[in-house]
């Protein structure tokens, strides 16, 4: 080579190390678990937050040519974080970059891709970064499961021209898998995490998680296997476990067997919110710092409201199922992050993100202060990025959103934002609605001085608790 190409234009990319804004007069909730506070200055040196404090104490420290913009006392929280997403099944590149632009102007800031096809995913993943096109940061799972799943034809539409199960990001496990080899394959895709996801029993997930472990990645499980069961998922050691209604299967009338043949379980049983054996899961699973990755509210979504009248009751059973199941979970202390597992209508102003968080407001009785922790420093554990997100603080990423109005008094509120901050990057809302007639009418800016996916979830509404 006799030159070097500069590749494709990253309009997007974040500023450079040296390049400072102030953001000034904000009203904070910085996600520590600080009440928020007034007249709150914010400095970010390129990608990072350099300090935060008091307006007049930061005012005699801002250096020459920084940008000041003047918040006017509105609310500024961490950015959001959806910690349950599917982004590439069925693969379909403008279907996503749709998504992921209305997700980053809708104040979400970084995502969880829960197993898809990644090699658009990690595509995707690196266009965010870099800034070739708007989104969140993109931090991605690499599949486990036993051999029996992989007819399911999700696998399918996520390894064409492959052979589903015997992929990097889509594996088989069976009691020859070489189990050192099979991590560093999923690794070797530059996945944040390996999803364990059915199939397998409670030795082999344990046998996965501590080699996953050892090689220094996470394990993002669902909450049952089948066969094995949610309290022998928790003791394995993963470190986060998807939907909520999962759990009731510790409470199932008959042995878990296999993800297509799942026993029934009594929904009424778990009506009170004080089930024991559930109680003394939660203790474990706080003992362990597993985070629940609840998607509570994914069935009240038009996605998952099933055909006819008997797949609308189903719903409803599930979604009062999953209300009641996360609330004994919030009073037990269980972390929990906000995944949705679902997405909105392309013409919907809004992600589904929002929904789920009212869900948890409303349904499930939670505070709006811990909902938005939720969904900012939980939502940043979740995806093994607590020491970069989740949080406006000095050292960590310019990751921030401007609202209008205060979420604590009303989470729709959150609809409320003019602005995202991510990596230090600028996203108006105004330019935003501008260019999607359709989704406009949301407030302006602060002043300066189709369908992503058929899903995970698209089978889910014919089978109960996911």
């Amino acid at each position: 080579m006799t030159h070097e190409a500069t590749g494709a234009p990253t309009p997007h990319a974040p500023p450079p190390p040296g390049m400072v804004a102030v953001y000034r007069g904000a009203t904070l909730f910085d996600g520590t678990g600080r009440p928020a506070r007034p007249s709150t200055s914010i400095v970010v040196d390129g990608q990072t937050i350099r300090a935060v404090g008091d307006d007049t104490e930061i005012a005699g420290t801002v250096p020459a040519g920084a940008r000041v913009f003047d918040l006017d006392g509105r609310f500024v929280l961490p950015g959001l974080i959806d910690s349950h997403q599917h982004i590439a099944t069925p693969p379909d590149r403008p279907a996503a970059e749709a998504v992921l632009d209305r997700l980053v102007h809708s104040g979400v800031t970084a995502i969880r891709d829960m197993a898809d096809d990644l090699r658009q995913v990690g595509d995707l993943a690196r266009a965010t970064l870099v800034g070739e096109i708007p989104g969140p940061d993109i931090r991605y799972a690499a599949l486990m499961a036993g051999p029996g799943f992989f007819d399911d034809p999700r696998t399918h539409q996520v390894s064409r021209g492959e052979t589903p199960g015997a992929v990097p990001w889509m594996q088989a496990v069976t009691p020859d898998t070489d189990l050192r080899v099979a991590v560093a394959l999923a690794r070797g895709t530059h996945a944040a995490a390996i999803k364990v996801y059915a199939d397998l029993d409670h030795r082999t997930v344990a046998r996965i998680t501590a080699e996953a472990h050892r090689q220094g990645i996470p394990v993002w499980a669902h909450a049952a296997v089948f066969p094995a069961t949610p309290r022998q998922v928790v003791e394995a050691g993963v470190d986060s476990v998807s939907h909520v209604t999962l759990l009731a299967f510790e409470g199932a009338d008959g042995p878990l067997t296999t993800y297509k043949d799942k026993p029934p379980v009594d929904h009424d049983r778990f009506a009170a919110e004080d089930d024991p054996c559930l109680d003394e899961l939660f203790v474990l699973m706080c003992r362990n710092g597993t985070v629940l990755d609840a998607t509570a509210g994914m069935w009240e979504s038009a996605e998952l409201a099933g055909d006819g009248p008997e797949g609308a009751a189903r719903a409803r059973a599930n979604a009062k199922l999953a209300a009641h199941l996360t609330a004994q979970a919030y009073r037990a202390g269980v972390d929990l992050a906000t995944g949705t597992d679902h997405e909105t209508p392309p013409e919907e102003p809004f992600p589904a993100l929002f929904d789920e968080l009212a869900f948890l407001v409303r349904r499930c009785g939670i505070p709006p202060e811990e909902v938005l922790r939720s969904a900012t420093l939980l939502g940043a554990r979740s995806a093994g990025a607590e020491d970069l997100m989740g949080s406006v603080e000095a050292g960590k990423l310019a990751n921030f959103v401007v609202l209008e109005d205060d979420p604590l008094h009303d989470i729709d509120r959150l609809r409320s934002v003019t602005l995202t901050v991510k990596r230090g990057r600028r996203f108006e809302r105004a330019t935003y609605d501008a260019a999607h007639p359709r989704t406009a009418g949301t407030p302006t800016a602060e002043k300066p001085t189709t369908d992503a996916r058929t899903a995970e979830s698209g089978r889910a509404a014919a089978e109960d608790g996911r």
